[in-house]
């Protein structure tokens, strides 16, 4: 028996890399289990009756596309054209956080700003990087190669931001299409496309066609609001144990966004997720 990582499926057909790539079929007990073995599966197999044996605990697993044991997620997020959405950026981040990934941000066509555009992108960007994420330019390709080592990535972001074409600066033999492609975090039904993890700068990336919308998946407003990392630092100051930070009184969350140690826009977006998230 050895052990090893699901690193493509197609059709009943599995990946499995260890020592080499041994193309493995799935043992019966996995359907009457109902258990999908999928890419990112760290696994232990029969090398010579090529054979799945045991799927191991995962970390985490994707929806569409069906990826488990994910490190993390590359937010791609353009400033211009499409415009920058920092309703969309905290979204993913909350879901990603959720999900037990790190989150690594990306802003791309920083070049189309204007000079007060760029002061007002810097500010946003400068929070977040203080708050405890790490935040880079699409144009700082070797910092970015570095981020993928020993790692699992998916990249998730704005269709239209640039995702496949940075994937083709950090590698050209890539060769993506640059077609957009997104990713849905979360639990549900999986979909049987085509997935493979592709070796990239001593890790992976996750590689899907298509393209699948991201939505809050099995959580509650409590979750929304722990996975706002900044106002951890602050809650404990607040009136109630379980404080909302949203129409309670002596809340310091509240008055840190008054202040402006807490990002307004980053308070609103909260506010929104919690009121008018879409549960399934």
């Amino acid at each position: 028996m050895q052990e090893g990582k699901i690193i493509k499926i197609i059709s009943n057909d599995y990946t499995v890399l260890s020592d080499q790539e041994y193309i493995c079929k799935s043992r019966g007990k996995f359907r009457k289990e109902k258990i999908t073995p999928l890419v990112g599966d760290n696994v232990i197999f029969d090398g010579n009756q090529n054979y799945i044996l045991e799927i191991k605990p995962r970390k985490n697993e994707l929806v569409r596309p069906p990826v488990a044991n994910i490190d993390q997620a590359f937010i791609i997020t353009s400033v211009k054209h499409p415009n920058f959405s920092a309703n969309l950026l905290d979204k993913l981040i909350n879901i990603i956080e959720f999900n037990r990934i790190e989150p690594i941000l990306c802003f791309t066509k920083l070049d189309l700003l204007n000079k007060e555009e760029q002061k007002e992108m810097d500010v946003i960007m400068k929070y977040y990087q203080q708050i405890g994420y790490k935040v880079f330019h699409n144009t700082e390709i070797k910092e970015l190669k570095k981020q993928f080592q020993n790692k699992i990535s998916v990249f998730t972001g704005q269709t239209g931001a640039g995702k496949s074409t940075l994937l083709n600066k950090i590698n050209p033999n890539l060769k993506i299409k640059t077609d957009e492609i997104s990713y849905a975090l979360g639990r549900g039904k999986h979909t049987t496309r085509h997935v493979e993890l592709i070796p990239i700068e001593n890790g992976f990336v996750a590689d899907t066609p298509g393209f699948s919308s991201i939505d809050f998946f099995d959580m509650n407003p409590s979750d929304i609001r722990d996975n706002f990392i900044e106002f951890e630092r602050y809650k404990e100051k607040c009136k109630y144990r379980d404080c909302m930070h949203d129409k309670e009184d002596e809340c310091s969350i509240k008055k840190k966004v008054t202040i402006g140690e807490i990002l307004k826009s980053r308070y609103e977006n909260y506010l929104n997720f919690i009121h008018n998230r879409n549960m399934r």
